[in-house]
């Protein structure tokens, strides 16, 4: 039986636990990364933040190449055959495949799948459209590797949602095949920023002053911001590959996943969108501690194998 095109998750448990996550993240994230912390504060702050981060046993880790960039290779004893490349957030500006190891690792034992972590270049110092070249380039070697089109999922949180979106946008319009499912968790889909939701218990994560900066550094000055090779919200969307959508109820980009998501079906893709009520912003990366990302990230693994990966 098919799982609904849309639902919104079970409340979650752990209140507790809940509410101490969100005053650790208001507290040592979004105070610290925004203006006028300077970038590469920034991004010490992540790296911080996640060197302790669980990760399941019975998953190899390494390092390589892909694309002609710097990887991490997340992959279980015995695999499905399926690959997953993961586009990690930070609003283009922080992050890289060391802070999102608990999302990779968990998945790929989820899914005995292998889970290969792109570190894509980064802004200010490389703006758009660099990292999209970089998946680009990713995706392409999995090919010429062996892959098949439909043993390849492409996923990322935030800004990297973003990126698996126009990255799949890119490769329809360049005529070459699409990958079996793009996985999306709080994507960002418009940087014109306009229609940001207001969380009534406020974001513990995301402050509208990073998100500007973000904005202002990784888009080329003469590029409007609601280009649609850069804002995915305003593109004809027709041929995107299935994809599934997670979003938390209590994060000033709820909006970007809800409206994309109503495009998307309308141009006939296959969408999925789950909502998760009293979570905040890639609440997934809590894996192997708060049940709800947990859940999340086993619904990611079903949707997947309902794709055939």
């Amino acid at each position: 039986m098919n799982a609904p095109a849309e639902f919104i998750a079970p409340a979650s448990d752990q209140v507790v636990l809940r509410s101490v996550l969100r005053g650790v993240l208001r507290l040592l994230f979004r105070s610290l990364v925004r203006p006028p912390m300077p970038i590469a504060g920034q991004r010490a702050v992540l790296r911080l933040l996640t060197a302790s981060s669980p990760t399941p046993r019975g998953i190899t880790r390494s390092s390589g190449t892909l694309g002609g960039r710097p990887c991490e290779w997340h992959k279980p004893q015995n695999g499905r055959g399926t690959v997953l490349l993961y586009l990690h957030g930070g609003a283009y500006l922080i992050g890289g495949p060391n802070t999102h190891r608990t999302i990779c690792a968990h998945l790929a034992k989820r899914g005995q799948m292998e889970v290969c972590a792109l570190d894509y270049r980064l802004a200010p110092e490389h703006q758009y459209p660099a990292a999209r070249e970089d998946a680009l380039a990713a995706f392409q070697e999995l090919l010429t590797l062996g892959y098949k089109p439909e043993q390849i999922v492409i996923g990322g949180d935030s800004a990297g949602g973003n990126l698996s979106l126009i990255t799949s946008l890119r490769l329809r319009d360049l005529g070459l095949p699409q990958p079996a499912a793009l996985v999306c968790l709080s994507p960002v889909t418009d940087f014109s920023g306009t229609q940001m939701h207001e969380p009534p218990a406020g974001d513990p994560v995301l402050h509208r002053r990073w998100v500007e900066q973000a904005v202002s550094l990784y888009c080329p000055a003469e590029l409007a911001h609601d280009d649609p090779g850069l804002s995915p919200q305003f593109a004809d969307l027709h041929g995107l590959a299935p994809l599934l959508i997670q979003v938390g109820e209590d994060e000033i980009l709820l909006n970007d996943s809800l409206r994309f998501a109503d495009k998307a079906k309308a141009a006939g893709v296959m969408v999925r969108l789950q909502r998760y009520p009293d979570l905040w912003h890639v609440f997934q990366a809590y894996a192997g501690m708060l049940k709800a990302a947990d859940f999340a990230l086993a619904e990611v693994v079903s949707f997947l194998r309902e794709r055939g990966c």
